[in-house]
C-alpha cells in the first residue's frame, strides 16, 4: 500500500499536483495545493499538501516563504506515524535551509531525512521521489558521493513502482560535481564527468526515450553541453543542441539560472568572449544553483579566450577562493556537530545516574531546571564556593514574531551550543525556561565570572545570526551572583538567583559594543 492509498480526501488533486511539479509547472501546482489546504478536513491530505507546497515554493525560488512553510508542514506531519512523510519533509527542509545559507540546519535535516526514508517498510513512487529530493539536497551541499547513492536508491525504487529510468537520470547532480571539480582547479576531471553526462543523453536519444526525461533534466543536459563547449570540448549530439535544451525547465528558479549562465558558456564557445563577460556583468543568479564560484570561473574562461590573461588569473583566484570558503563552512558545521555529539554523550552518561526522571531539556539537550537545582544543592552543601549566572536572550521575541517558532527553536539550540562552547571545564550550563539559561561556576569568584560573561557575550555577538534569522539580531544579557553556603540553603539560593536576575536586567540597559 502506497502513501496516497492512506489519504482519504482530494487524492486526485494531490496526484495532479505531483504531475504538475514533475513537469516543472510548480506555479500551477502551488495554486492547486493551496485550494486543498483551505478545504480539506483530512489531516493526511492536509499534511501531504503542505509538504508538496514546500516543494513548489523551493522550485519557484520563493525563499522568503520557506520558514513559515516548513513550520506549517512540520506541525501537520508531527503527529502522523508515516516515515515517508517525515523523510520527504526533511529532505525538502534541507534544500530550503541550503538556499537560506543555513548549513548547520541543512545537515541536521539531511540526517533526519535519510533515517526516515530508510525506515519506510512499503516504499512506493512517493518514497522514490523523497530519495530524489534528498539526493538533490546532498548535491547542492557538495556531498556528491551521498547524492549519487541517494539517486540510485530513487532510481531502483522508481523502476519497481513503474517510473522510467530516465525520470531519475538527475544530470544536475553530476553537473554540480563537474563544476565543483573545475572550481578547485581540476578541469580535466570536470570534462570527464561532463562527457559521461553527454554520453547518457546520447544513449537516451538513440533509444527513443528522451520523451521520458523531465524538463529540468533537459535544461541540465543543455548546461552540461554548453559548459563542455566553453572549455573547448564541443560535442554535438544529434537533436540535442545546448541552446534548445536550455529552453526547457518550465518555471523552475534553478533552471532560469542555468539558462542565463548557459548563454554565457555558448558565447564563449562561439568565439564571443567579450559578449560573455558583458552578460556576466548583468546576470543575477543564486549562489546555490552551481556554487558561488561559477560566475567567477566563467569570467576567467571568457577573459582567457579574449587574451586578457592577467584579469583571467584574478577571476580564477576569486573562483578558487569562493570554493574554498564553502569547504571551510562545511568543515566548521561538521566540527561543531562532532563537538555537540561529544557534549551530548557526556550529558547522557550524567543523566543516566538519575534513571527514570526527566532531567534534560528535550529541545537543547541541556540539563533542565530540576537537574540544575540538584546540582547547585549538591555543590553548595559540600561547602564549595559557587557563582551562578542568569543569561537572557535579547531580540528573541522578534525572532518568533518575524520568523516563527520553528526558527525560535533553532536559535535556542544554537545559543545552547555557543554557551557550551565557551565554558570552562567543570562549569555547568542549564536551560532554566523559555529563553533563559543559567550557568554555574564552581570554585569561582566574581572577577572570573565577569570574564566568563565577556566570553559568552562575544561568542553570541560573533555568531552568524543573519543566515539563520535574517534581519533579526540576537544578543544576550548576563547577570552573576555568588551563593553563600551554610544554614538556610534554600534562602541563600533564592537570594542569589534574585540578585543575578537584577544584574541581568541592568545589563540589558547598558550600551553594547557594536
Amino acid at each position: 500500500m502506497g502513501w496516497l492509498d492512506r489519504v482519504d480526501d482530494q487524492v486526485d488533486a494531490l496526484t495532479h499536483a505531483r504531475a504538475l511539479q514533475e513537469a516543472s509547472r510548480s506555479a500551477e501546482a502551488y495554486v492547486l495545493l493551496e485550494r486543498v489546504i483551505r478545504t480539506t478536513t483530512d489531516p493526511t491530505a492536509r499534511a501531504d499538501a503542505l509538504v508538496q507546497r514546500l516543494s513548489a515554493l523551493i522550485n519557484l525560488g520563493r525563499t522568503a516563504e520557506f520558514t513559515r512553510a516548513i513550520e506549517e508542514a512540520s506541525a501537520a506531519v508531527r503527529d502522523l506515524a508515516e516515515p515517508y512523510l517525515h523523510g520527504h519533509l526533511n529532505a525538502l527542509a534541507a534544500l530550503a535551509a541550503h538556499h537560506q545559507g543555513a548549513l548547520d540546519r541543512c545537515v541536521m535535516h539531511l540526517v533526519r531525512a535519510a533515517r526516515a526514508l530508510s525506515a519506510v517498510t512499503d516504499p512506493d513512487r512517493d518514497t522514490a521521489w523523497g530519495w530524489h529530493d534528498l539526493a538533490m539536497a546532498y548535491s547542492y551541499l557538495s556531498f556528491h558521493g551521498y547524492a549519487l547513492g541517494a539517486i540510485e536508491r530513487a532510481r531502483q525504487l522508481g523502476m519497481t513502482a513503474g517510473i522510467p529510468e530516465e525520470t531519475f537520470a538527475a544530470p544536475g547532480i553530476r553537473l554540480r560535481n563537474a563544476v565543483a571539480l573545475d572550481h578547485n582547479g581540476d578541469s580535466d576531471g570536470c570534462l570527464r564527468v561532463l562527457r559521461d553526462v553527454a554520453a547518457d543523453l546520447a544513449r537516451f536519444l538513440h533509444a527513443g526515450r528522451a520523451g521520458q526525461l523531465r524538463p529540468s533534466s533537459l535544461a541540465a543536459y543543455g548546461y552540461a553541453a554548453a559548459r563542455q563547449a566553453a572549455l573547448g570540448d564541443r560535442v554535438v549530439v544529434d537533436g540535442a543542441e545546448p541552446s534548445r535544451l536550455l529552453t526547457h525547465g518550465g518555471d523552475s528558479a534553478r533552471v532560469r539560472d542555468l539558462r542565463q549562465l548557459g548563454q554565457v558558456c555558448l558565447a564563449v564557445a562561439d568565439g564571443r568572449p567579450i559578449e560573455a563577460v558583458t552578460r556576466l556583468d548583468t546576470v543575477q543568479v543564486s549562489n546555490e544553483t552551481l556554487g558561488a564560484a561559477e560566475p567567477a570561473r566563467l569570467r576567467s574562461i571568457a577573459l582567457t579566450r579574449a587574451g586578457d590573461h592577467v584579469a583571467a588569473h584574478r577571476a580564477d583566484r576569486l573562483a578558487f577562493r569562493l570554493a574554498a570558503q564553502r569547504n571551510d563552512r562545511l568543515r566548521d558545521v561538521y566540527i561543531d556537530g562532532i563537538a555537540a555529539r561529544i557534549d551530548h554523550e557526556e550529558m547522557r552518561r550524567e543523566a543516566a545516574r538519575f534513571e527514570g526522571e526527566a532531567l534534560t531539556d528535550p529541545l537543547t539537550g541541556l540539563p533542565n531546571r530540576r537537574r540544575l537545582e540538584r546540582y547547585i544543592t549538591a555543590v553548595v552543601t559540600r561547602g564549595d564556593r559557587v557563582v551562578i549566572g542568569v543569561c537572557d536572550l535579547d531580540g528573541f521575541k522578534a525572532v518568533n514574531t518575524r520568523h516563527g517558532h520553528h526558527s525560535g527553536d533553532l536559535v535556542l539550540q544554537r545559543i545552547a551550543g555557543v554557551i557550551n562552547r565557551v565554558m570552562r571545564r567543570g562549569d555547568f550550563v542549564a536551560r532554566y525556561g523559555g529563553d533563559e539559561f543559567v550557568v554555574v561556576l564552581p570554585d569561582t569568584g566574581m572577577a572570573e565570572a565577569a570574564e566568563v560573561a565577556r566570553r559568552i557575550e562575544a561568542a553570541v555577538r560573533l555568531e552568524d545570526w543573519e543566515s539563520l534569522v535574517p534581519g533579526t539580531p540576537v544578543g544576550v544579557s548576563i547577570g552573576f551572583a555568588e551563593v553563600s553556603g551554610g544554614s538556610g540553603l534554600r534562602d541563600a539560593l533564592s537570594v542569589a538567583f534574585e540578585q543575578a536576575d537584577r544584574e541581568m536586567l541592568r545589563a540589558k540597559t547598558r550600551p553594547r559594543a557594536s
